[in-house]
């Protein structure tokens, strides 16, 4: 440093020495301590720098040191609570080992004690059996001994009636064919005589036991289901205002009565009968479409083709969607759920089909409801016995249609939208077409049979009425023994009288339990028939 200072001021004194100005030399000096300051200022800058360095670094490792001697004590203090915890741990896992040890110590001192228990038992019981087995031997001994003796006995019995039965030949003087028929005659005889007590009693018992019930439970469900009982049956003929009339439904050279029975596919029959025409066909829905439009044909007053082919198809879709309507109605008030469409439109159909001029529609609802009456009785579902009852005869929608019996065709048409087994066997098995699988084809057979025989509920032509009598009286004139038989009470009865020299009491029984099966194997008819059997002794004598 000084020896900067030396150097300037020689530089000085040679400017002085250069004759220079006053104001060059002041100018010198002033640029001279510029550089002094600054220097002065540099050197004081870096001293207070390195001070205050040293003293940070100082104070940095003062605070790492702090910090270091910190993260020991919580890493100590980290590690004591871990081992803690670790010792806690421990001690619980050792003593729930322990009470579960102690449990296992308990369940097998109590096994223990039940296997010995059984021991005992298995011990007592094996005595017994020895016991038993002992007295088993001595009585296959006695048995076998008892045999022996029995054998010995059937074999001089034999040689007995072997000697008898010769014997009896040479008093005789009858063949041994002679005497088998003899004693078969006799022994038919008296089976049948006990075959028709023993009938009697078990069905006067049965009945004892039941008759009460059933008509308890019969009559309380025509009671709570009194409903309208009303019978309509389909119109055949249609009435005209005159015999011209006539004359303009055949047409000319027939076309108009063509179309009609083409557009309908029913038979359209004009005969000498005045003021009607008949309609016939086997499809009550097709004729009732050909009534109702001939009827509103002759109102009309035109009667050509293309008139008829626009009123039959008008009365056509009016006739499905009535179809419909009543279904529907028939379900809602039947209270099902859950029926496809198709079998409400074919329940529908069921509205123009009679039965003995009963309407198979409204049978079908009183059936329904009679089923689940009689179903609660007895403690089972009333809703499927009402739907086994609503939907029992559905296969008559469309019999006229597809070869089989109105059950199968219902059954298989009910299976292909989803009927469930009790109600397809219900369907298919009410006329004992097929084995009854459930408690509800009974009851459905029971119910159609007081919806048809109730009175009012069918009816029949003189004919078909007849006809049923003499054969129902045909029938039981059939037996031996029968001297007269009568159809009464419509059919509803017959009365058979007996020879009593012939037929004893037990034996009567019997004829009417035949009698009774005969009729309902090869008889149709609605309903029951009662079979009535009458014997009656007379003792007469005179007096002279």
């Amino acid at each position: 440093m000084m020896q900067s200072w030396q150097n300037n001021f020689e530089w000085v004194s040679a400017l002085q020495g250069c004759a220079l100005t006053l104001a060059d030399v002041g100018n010198a000096f002033f640029a001279l301590g510029a550089s002094l300051a600054t220097i002065l200022g540099v050197g004081i800058g870096i001293a207070l720098s390195r001070y205050f360095g040293a003293k940070s670094l100082a104070a940095g490792k003062e605070e790492a040191k702090r910090v270091v001697d910190r993260a020991i004590q919580d890493a100590k203090a980290e590690a004591e609570r871990l081992r803690l915890e670790g010792e806690k741990a421990a001690l619980e896992r050792k003593t729930k080992a322990e009470q579960e040890l102690e449990a296992a110590r308990s369940e097998l001192r109590e096994t223990e004690r039940r296997l010995s228990k059984r021991e005992d038992a298995l011990d007592r019981r094996e005595d017994t059996l020895n016991q038993k087995e002992a007295g088993a031997n001595r009585t296959a001994e006695s048995l076998k001994q008892r045999e022996a003796n029995v054998t010995q006995t059937q074999q001089r019995l034999d040689a007995t009636l072997t000697e008898q039965k010769e014997q009896l030949h040479k008093i005789s003087g009858l063949s041994k064919e002679q005497a088998r028929e003899l004693l078969l005659a006799r022994v038919e005889d008296d089976t049948r005589h006990e075959v028709g007590k023993l009938a009697r009693k078990i069905i006067e018992d049965a009945e004892s036991e039941a008759k009460n019930k059933a008509r308890e439970i019969t009559l309380m469900a025509i009671q709570r289901y009194a409903s309208e009982h009303t019978s309509e049956s389909t119109v055949r003929s249609v009435a005209i205002p005159s015999d011209d009339m006539k004359g303009r439904i055949i047409g000319r050279e027939g076309r108009n009565i063509r179309a009609i029975e083409r557009a309908t596919g029913v038979d359209i029959i004009v005969d000498d009968t005045p003021g009607v025409i008949v309609v016939s066909c086997f499809d009550k829905v097709r004729q009732a479409i050909a009534v109702e439009s001939l009827e509103r044909l002759i109102a009309d007053g035109r009667m050509h083709p293309s008139r008829i082919e626009e009123i039959v198809e008008k009365v056509r879709s009016e006739t499905n969607e009535r179809i419909i309507k009543y279904g529907r109605e028939a379900v809602a008030e039947a209270n099902l759920r859950g029926v496809h469409p198709k079998i409400i439109e074919a329940m529908g159909k069921l509205h123009y089909r009679t039965s003995y001029a009963q309407n198979v529609l409204r049978h079908s609802i009183e059936v329904a409801y009679l089923c689940q009456i009689i179903a609660e009785q007895l403690g089972l579902d009333g809703a499927v016995a009402r739907r086994c009852g609503f939907l029992h005869d559905i296969g008559k929608a469309m019999d006229h249609e597809m070869e089989g019996g109105h059950p199968k065709i219902g059954m298989d048409f009910a299976r292909q939208f989803g009927e469930k087994e009790p109600v397809l066997n219900a369907i298919g098995g009410h006329h004992a077409d097929i084995p009854s699988t459930s408690f509800y084809t009974p009851i459905v057979m029971a119910a159609d049979a007081v919806s048809s025989a109730r009175p009012g509920a069918r009816r029949e032509s003189m004919e078909k009425y007849v006809q049923r009598l003499t054969e129902l009286q045909d029938i039981a004139m059939s037996f031996r023994g029968v001297q007269e038989a009568y159809a009464i009470q419509a059919g509803r009865e017959v009365r058979v009288m007996i020879d009593a020299s012939k037929v004893d009491d037990d034996e009567a029984f019997l004829i009417a339990h035949q009698i009774a099966k005969r009729v309902s194997e090869e008889m149709t008819f609605p309903g029951e028939i009662r079979v009535t059997v009458l014997r009656e002794t007379r003792a007469i004598e005179y007096a002279r």
